[in-house]
């Protein structure tokens, strides 16, 4: 099977739900208009289906949307060379930073504690030693050495990040973030921030993640379809979605090696990647907090993530394993 990154496994979801419409296309829906943009965000496949009486007042809030993501790249993306993120990992310390960073990394933090640190963005050291030891001809099927595997580990630890709105700072050489498990939905939830100020009461967001603003206007509730991860065939889950968010994480999103053996979930206390559960479903009130569980909980076993969801309020867990689908209140 080919292996696609975790944000594009979402975007397949949500198209297969019937949200991938052509550029700005408009058709109507009882009294307003019905207007469509698609294109990429973070390197992942994005969309809006703005419901709009005007036509054109749509078009310029989809712009606004787009502009707005573009700034957000040149703060968040790690393949940016001048993003603020990149400025961060290649010089330890960044002083001014974006608003933005900073706000995200409060949530990040809070995340961290309510997993107790399974969600933690500093495992790119990690990250980065699978991308370099599997990108070699000669690379060793059975991963980096215990050794580099430990080195690594040295520098992964939320708790080695400070920061606050005049400066952000990385304790330890070589320690690194990666924003990728949480920054799609902070950028998701700004978007519904502009429709909202615009005066949108009724959207489906995909910027990497999903989040519904206000009920479909027809059908009373978004329907978005989520994509089994494995070769067998399977009709893909449907979530109703109103004024709420939607993220999955799989091992299944990307692999590091070609057995699968090695994915993009990577646990920040042992270096290994996840396997607890072939996905994992989060529904919240807002999408970097969807984004950021659904990462987490990837990485903790059911009884522990049991333990958690509930004390959390609005959020709606679905773990998928070899025996089935299991949901959490």
């Amino acid at each position: 099977m080919q292996k696609i990154n975790r944000r594009r496994f979402i975007a397949i979801g949500a198209a297969a739900a019937g949200c991938g419409l052509p550029l700005l296309h408009a058709s109507s829906a009882q009294s307003s208009t019905a207007v469509t943009w698609r294109g990429q965000a973070l390197g992942a496949q994005a969309s809006l289906v703005i419901h709009h009486h005007d036509r054109n007042a749509a078009a310029r809030l989809v712009r606004q949307v787009v502009t707005e993501v573009e700034r957000l790249e040149r703060v968040f993306s790690l393949y940016l060379p001048d993003s603020a993120l990149s400025r961060l990992n290649r010089f330890g310390a960044l002083a001014a930073p974006p608003s933005d960073l900073v706000a995200l990394l409060q949530t990040c933090r809070e995340v961290w504690e309510l997993t107790n640190g399974a969600f933690d963005p500093t495992v790119q050291p990690l990250w980065r030693l699978l991308s370099e030891h599997f990108a070699r001809p000669d690379a060793d099927p059975a991963g980096p050495n215990p050794g580099q595997i430990a080195d690594a580990l040295a520098l992964v630890g939320f708790d080695k990040v400070i920061f606050d709105r005049n400066r952000v700072a990385l304790k330890r050489r070589g320690a690194a973030l990666t924003l990728n498990g949480i920054a799609q939905g902070y950028i998701t939830d700004r978007a519904v921030d502009i429709l909202r100020r615009g005066g949108i009461e009724n959207s489906l967001v995909d910027i990497g993640e999903i989040r519904a603003l206000g009920q479909h206007p027809a059908r009373g509730a978004w329907r978005v379809g989520i994509e089994a991860t494995d070769d067998r065939a399977r009709q893909p889950a449907f979530l109703e979605l109103v004024n709420n968010a939607v993220a999955t994480s799989s091992p299944d999103g990307f692999a590091f090696d070609p057995a699968g053996s090695f994915n993009h979930l990577l646990n920040p206390r042992s270096g290994a990647s996840a396997n607890n559960h072939q996905s994992v479903t989060v529904l919240a009130p807002e999408a970097v907090l969807a984004d950021a569980f659904s990462t987490g909980f990837s990485l903790m076993t059911y009884d522990a993530v049991a333990s958690i969801a509930p004390t959390i309020p609005r959020l709606q867990v679905h773990l998928t394993n070899e025996s089935g689908s299991r949901d959490l209140p």
